[in-house]
């Protein structure tokens, strides 16, 4: 969990996920009327919206009169950046799933370890001796829900920063198509 948290938190930050501000600028500068600018922007491609909105560049200036074609292009581009964004996150979602099941299978070893020791016992039962398989059972308990609830905690965080991306693509695609709404921004 830690290690797919980390690669996922590099990995958006070498992919530009969040760059909202350059994306307004650069789709400011095509709604303003300077589309070889804006072009110009967003063909360095240094960002995912940047990319997406590159693509719909491309199909409005190959064809003029089907933004259908643009606006396909730019979604064909989101869905390549959503599904690289994507990978890897079912990992998470698994630890988040399995580690309490885990716990479990703990909780339940130590609870047969302390019957057991019990069963074994003969009259009376020494109390340390149920001790061992009671921490077992508590300490894997803990361990797992503890594994689960920072993995879902990350989980959350990266799948919001995803979410965030996918809105700021519909808004940037439709926006740089038919124009903007009083008031719309992308972030």
């Amino acid at each position: 969990a830690i290690t797919v948290t980390f690669y996922k938190t590099f990995q958006f930050s070498r992919l530009g996920v969040g760059q909202f501000g350059a994306a307004e600028v650069i789709l400011g500068t095509w709604l303003g009327g300077e589309a070889d600018e804006a072009v110009r922007h967003a063909g360095e491609r240094r960002f995912v919206l940047a990319r997406v909105l590159q693509a719909v560049f491309s199909g409005l200036r190959a064809k003029p009169g089907a933004p259908d074609f643009a606006e396909e292009l730019g979604r064909q581009t989101a869905m390549t950046e959503l599904t690289q964004l994507s990978r890897r996150m079912r990992i998470l979602e698994v630890i988040v799933q399995g580690a309490p099941m885990l716990g479990l299978l703990g909780t339940v070893i130590g609870m047969i370890d302390a019957f057991s020791t019990l069963a074994a016992a003969d009259g009376t039962v020494d109390p340390t001796l149920l001790a061992s398989g009671i921490w077992t059972a508590l300490t894997t308990t803990a361990a797992g829900l503890a594994i689960a609830l920072i993995t879902y905690f990350a989980a959350t965080w990266l799948e919001g920063r995803i979410d965030s991306e996918r809105q700021a693509m519909e808004t940037l695609i439709s926006a740089a198509i038919h124009g903007r709404v009083d008031g719309e921004a992308a972030g």
